[in-house]
């Protein structure tokens, strides 16, 4: 589907009149591999499922060579917005998880006429990056090593070379009780091949911490992120209770930031790529937020 900074790759599934729902990936993951278990049976109960490629992964491409690869917060919530408008899609339920939540809070706060209700795993994902040189507790801080390790030219080539044996290590640590297969791996790893998915990575996490500038088309909105909006959607929010880089809580920290309709859970032995290592639990939260509209 055609924007004007994107040819963006997208999957599709149930009625064309359906609720339309926007299942979002993670990074370093794969929206087929993350939504194979969700998708189905939303599909069967009659909403229409898009599940796109986000900038830097699988057929996602940028259409001028001068754009510049960002992977900022603004960057991915415009991607959302503009996917939207590709479509004709006036409203839509938005889902996701690390990058895809982050897109999906980003987008619900920025426009909220746009999203009629959100579930996002790890709750309000939009980067306060007024606070990115305040430490968090070292404990936390070991969960981040790849955001350090981008900074670094050693980390650019690193991430060149062994995309895949750095996804690996992340998969492994950040779902430490999640028993994926090979196949599984593989099909994500492919995604991974885009020819933008290491500036677009490598822009991410340097901008999080302050140490890249963002793109200067997405200046406007990265001001406005800086207050902190809050989502006046319905929202379902999801923690795993073995998400081995963000720990799971009642969902206190970020209540006030959902100031309509809400709803958290805690789900039992699922790690950081929620919807594809618990989709019951997922598919629960979208039916969920469906019914607080």
């Amino acid at each position: 589907m055609r924007t004007d900074v994107l040819d963006i790759a997208y999957h599709a599934l149930g009625p064309v009149d359906g609720t339309p729902v926007i299942l979002l990936h993670g990074w370093p993951f794969s929206p087929v591999g993350s939504y194979a278990r969700v998708a189905p049976p939303l599909a069967a109960q009659g909403f229409r499922c898009y599940i796109p490629y986000l900038r830097g992964h699988g057929t996602t491409t940028f259409r001028h060579a001068e754009t510049h690869r960002s992977g900022q917060q603004a960057a991915l919530g415009a991607d959302l917005i503009d996917f939207m408008d590709a479509l004709g899609i006036r409203r839509a339920l938005y889902a996701g998880y690390d990058w895809g939540g982050r897109a999906a809070n980003v987008a619900a706060a920025l426009w909220p006429h746009r999203c009629a209700g959100l579930v996002s795993v790890n709750g309000y994902l939009i980067q306060n990056l007024a606070r990115a040189q305040e430490p968090l507790a070292p404990s936390l801080e070991q969960g981040f090593w790849y955001f350090f390790y981008f900074l670094t030219e050693r980390g650019a080539k690193g991430l060149e070379r062994s995309r895949e044996d750095i996804g690996r290590v992340v998969w492994r640590h950040n779902s430490p009780a999640w028993r994926f297969t090979e196949a599984e791996f593989a099909e994500a790893a492919h995604v991974w091949h885009n020819p933008d998915h290491v500036p677009v990575t490598l822009h991410s996490y340097r901008h999080r911490l302050g140490a890249a500038p963002g793109a200067p088309r997405y200046a406007p909105l990265e001001h406005r992120l800086l207050a902190q909006p809050a989502v006046a959607a319905p929202t379902v929010t999801l923690d795993g209770k073995a998400d081995g880089v963000t720990p799971w809580t009642d969902g206190g920290s970020y209540a006030a930031h959902y100031t309509g309709a809400w709803r958290h859970h805690v789900v039992p032995g699922a790690g950081h790529n929620l919807p594809q290592e618990r989709p019951d639990a997922f598919v629960s939260a979208v039916l969920e937020v469906h019914g607080l509209r």
